[in-house]
């Protein structure tokens, strides 16, 4: 199960007091001198270890605070109703029995006071591993709250179903009994955080409920706060959600192309200047060449912004947009980066100048904005800072992307250098690329003069045979 921690409840909670109280005698319950014999319990053919009976609660209770029956029954039973013991026989029902029915402790990461939110996610993920567990045989309430999580944060169901079946997955692997103990565990604490229709919610006047002091200050605040309240679920509504097959699938075809210009999963080349020392690589691939690559050509048309960050590439594509008579879209887009990337000393007199150059009537390099925009940039530049172009910037930056961008790769510029692109040749073949070449060590000079005493040896061995021969001839 998967608890989220980063949102921890904050502020006034009423009843703290009473959980310490009880969470003080759930450790005086568990002490190993004077705390209760814990002891195996068989549950139909499996043994529970580490358990006690209903009776051994209340006998305890009884003789520990010298209570009455009664008022032991009472204590015991607020213990199981606020989850910090939990039956095994009938886990549906968080109810003490005063019988030989077995409980357990719960955990203290399971503990009320801890007040780790159970969020949607971690309940449809419990309910999710319930239906495939038990193949669909839930409750009808918990039919109808699966169905309902399942609308609600479709976006995630994949993560959902993935994950129950990773912790069912697991769950296998452990013994019979831990199995049980902790499905009894899990449905203890969703019986508390999302409990039945019909049943009491124990949070209700606890942990979850604000106190009158916070109620008070909720209903004092002005219209401005409403506003800013309806305005942030306004966003909240209109934002856009994807599934995860979905981003996965992005992400294995952002990979798969981007697979042949990757130079850790294929290698640099001519070389890998880290192994080699031959620094070709880095002047192939400098920011400004005669004549770039191939494979850094290919990547300019993987995306619009792949282009632009490239040095080469604006270059480029500012030639194609001369011819096009559209160049000054590409500087206007360049002088707003200077704006939003240079010094802040010069911010007011780059601002100044663009207007003059690209907004102001009768520009010299006037861009087409539409009116919205225009009023909104001429709004901002009464008070110049680091982002005021921004709304122009996007503007022209999308006409770019879907008018000029699509004509420049159909273009023969394009298309000739695409063709007269350097293909660097490997100078050395490796299998891992990135792996270093074996070091051999310089022999010893006895081992070298050793190794020239013996060439000479072979040497003179076909030499002398020849020379006995034509003396005996």
């Amino acid at each position: 199960m998967t608890i989220n921690t980063l949102a921890r409840g904050g502020g006034n909670r009423e009843q703290m007091t009473c959980f310490r109280k009880m969470e003080k005698v759930i450790v005086a319950m568990q002490d190993p001198d004077m705390g209760m014999k814990m002891r195996n319990q068989r549950l139909l053919i499996t043994v529970i270890p580490h358990a006690m009976t209903g009776c051994d609660i209340i006998d305890w209770l009884i003789h520990k605070y010298t209570i009455g029956e009664d008022e032991a029954l009472h204590v015991g039973a607020m213990l199981v109703r606020y989850g910090y013991i939990y039956p095994l026989k009938e886990p549906r029902a968080l109810l003490l029995r005063p019988d030989d029915s077995p409980y357990r402790f719960q955990t203290p990461y399971f503990w009320t006071s801890t007040r780790w939110p159970a969020t949607e996610l971690d309940y449809a993920i419990y309910l999710a591993k319930k239906n495939i567990r038990k193949q669909g045989e839930l409750m009808e309430y918990e039919k109808e709250r699966y169905s309902v999580l399942h609308k609600r944060i479709n976006h995630t169901w994949d993560f959902v179903v993935m994950q129950a079946r990773e912790q069912l997955r697991a769950s296998k692997q452990r013994r019979k009994a831990d199995r049980i103990v902790l499905e009894c565990q899990e449905q203890a604490y969703w019986l508390i955080n999302r409990p039945p229709p019909g049943v009491r919610n124990v949070l209700d006047v606890g942990l979850e409920r604000p106190s009158s002091f916070s109620s008070r200050v909720a209903l004092n605040q002005n219209s401005d706060y409403y506003k800013r309240e309806i305005e942030t679920c306004r966003r909240a509504l209109g934002r856009n959600r994807v599934k995860s097959s979905v981003c996965l699938e992005s992400f294995v075809k952002y990979s798969e192309q981007y697979h042949n210009h990757d130079p850790i999963m294929q290698g640099c080349l001519p070389s890998n200047p880290w192994i080699s020392d031959d620094p070709a690589h880095w002047t192939m691939n400098a920011e400004v060449v005669a004549m770039p690559t191939r494979l850094r050509v290919e990547c300019w048309s993987f995306s619009f912004m792949e282009l632009l960050s490239d040095v080469m590439g604006r270059r480029e594509f500012m030639t194609y947009l001369e011819k096009e008579f559209s160049a000054e879209n590409l500087c206007f887009w360049q002088a707003c980066e200077d704006v939003r990337h240079g010094e802040s000393s010069r911010i007011v007199e780059k601002v100044e100048e663009i207007y003059k150059n690209f907004l102001a009537p009768g520009a010299p390099r006037w861009v087409n904005i539409d009116s919205k925009t225009m009023d909104k940039t001429l709004e901002g530049i009464r008070r110049p800072h680091r982002f005021v172009m921004d709304d122009a910037q996007l503007h022209i930056y999308f006409l770019m992307k879907k008018d000029s961008y699509p004509r420049y790769l159909k273009s023969e510029l394009y298309k000739n250098l695409l063709a007269k692109a350097l293909v660097p040749q490997e100078t050395k073949k490796s299998v891992f690329p990135f792996m270093r070449r074996q070091r051999h060590a310089s022999p010893s000079p006895a081992q070298a003069s050793n190794h020239e005493e013996d060439g000479h040896a072979r040497g003179a061995g076909p030499a002398g045979d020849n020379s006995a021969a034509h003396s005996s001839v």
